[in-house]
């Protein structure tokens, strides 16, 4: 029952254009390795972690961006329903890719506006790659503010501890994320208990 109590679980969704290192760093975060090369492949990877002596059930969804098609059909409903926070993940030396990752914060930001806004963190890829820079740092950093995201600039392929703290973050924004939504439920409950009362009193 203890461990029960204890454990939490999240949806994490990996998103982003193809070729900018998604699945390297999922596989990364989950066994420390680095492998360089993947199919055309689509997966969910379960995973327990251990932050703040609690453990983590993780559910990794490592999406493929549909080839031929518009940056507006490259996310799912069923995605956005399932994620509780989304890993947006863009190469440093294709702009491209960028782009697609600010057209997808757009995306996700007006679909999920009626209901909470997940939390989402832009990560730029391919650090290690720095004389091939085609997005400077600063751009992906003002975007990510302004959209109101986190932001990293990490190598999946050199460094297993860059990749460790975009998973922690994420799950830490998904915390206060859970957090405040319960503080909202409580609040409307309270607001509905006082309207209530004085509903009765006025009658």
């Amino acid at each position: 029952m203890d461990g029960n109590q204890h454990k939490v679980e999240a949806n994490i969704l990996l998103l982003g254009a193809e070729n900018v290192g998604k699945s390297a760093l999922t596989v990364r975060f989950l066994t420390r390795r680095f492998i360089g090369e993947y199919g055309d492949i689509e997966s969910i990877y379960s995973h327990i972690d251990k932050t703040d002596g609690r453990e983590v059930s993780l559910n990794i969804w490592d999406s493929l961006y549909p080839q031929s098609c518009e940056t507006t059909e490259s996310i799912s409903d069923k995605q956005l329903q399932w994620a509780d926070g989304v890993i947006l993940v863009y190469s440093i030396c294709d702009h491209s890719s960028f782009e697609v990752v600010r057209q997808q914060v757009q995306l996700i930001r007006q679909t999920r506006k009626l209901s909470a806004s997940v939390p989402i963190i832009i990560v730029g890829n391919k650090r290690d790659l720095l004389h091939q820079r085609a997005v400077p740092s600063e751009e992906g950093r003002l975007f990510a503010l302004s959209a109101d995201c986190g932001f990293f600039e990490i190598s999946a392929a050199e460094t297993y501890h860059g990749v460790l703290l975009v998973f922690h973050e994420i799950l830490d924004l998904i915390k206060e994320s859970r957090a405040i939504k319960k503080g909202m439920v409580g609040i409307k409950g309270i607001v509905r208990s006082v309207s209530a009362v004085f509903g009765k009193k006025r009658e």
